[in-house]
């Protein structure tokens, strides 16, 4: 190789390590900030005091996060009796839905695993809720609405087979703890 080859080489490989360089200094935009559908659940975060809203009674504690640079949300429950559950809420921009993957221990164990989108002003999502303990599946749907005041109304419904009608499963209103 001349000397002239190896300057020539030498300049190559010192531009592709500064272009590599360059690149790895400069992470693409996180989309999950930007773009607005990302944000139709964020009416539904924050720390709560929830109620029943057939009696008015204290069903319990809910704390909704922003996670993952505003990819996602995380819901931590605490009912009454010290029950638990969590779950993960993500928009999936292929489906251009919102999911929602929800697990507890309470009852023997059941999870919920649904999708859907914000529609008439609300979050509406409708998927199956699986009971481990009974090894059994129902059709399961969720209405998060935020009314005027900051609260939220959710309601869930689970669909019984046997009376061919969804049945109220939850109805509860959330009120921003003080």
């Amino acid at each position: 190789m001349t000397l002239k080859t190896i300057v020539v080489v030498a300049t190559c490989l010192i531009g592709v390590s500064s272009v590599a360089q360059a690149q790895q200094a400069s992470p693409p935009p996180n989309t999950c900030e930007t773009d607005p559908a990302f944000k139709a659940f964020d009416f539904w975060v924050g720390e709560w005091t929830v109620k029943a809203r057939t009696n008015g009674q204290h069903a319990g504690t809910n704390k909704i996060s922003v996670v993952e640079g505003g990819c996602a949300l995380r819901e931590e429950w605490t009912n009454t009796q010290g029950g638990t559950g969590q779950s993960l809420n993500y928009y999936n921009p292929g489906t251009k839905k919102w999911r929602q993957i929800w697990v507890s221990a309470g009852a023997g164990g059941y999870s919920i695993d649904y999708d859907g989108g914000f529609e008439d002003g609300a979050m509406k999502m409708e998927g199956t809720i699986y009971y481990y303990a009974q090894g059994t599946t129902a059709p399961f749907r969720g209405t998060w609405t935020p009314q005027a005041d900051g609260s939220v109304r959710q309601f869930f419904e689970q669909y019984n087979s046997e009376a061919q009608e969804w049945q109220v499963w939850f109805d509860g209103l959330y009120e921003r703890a003080k």
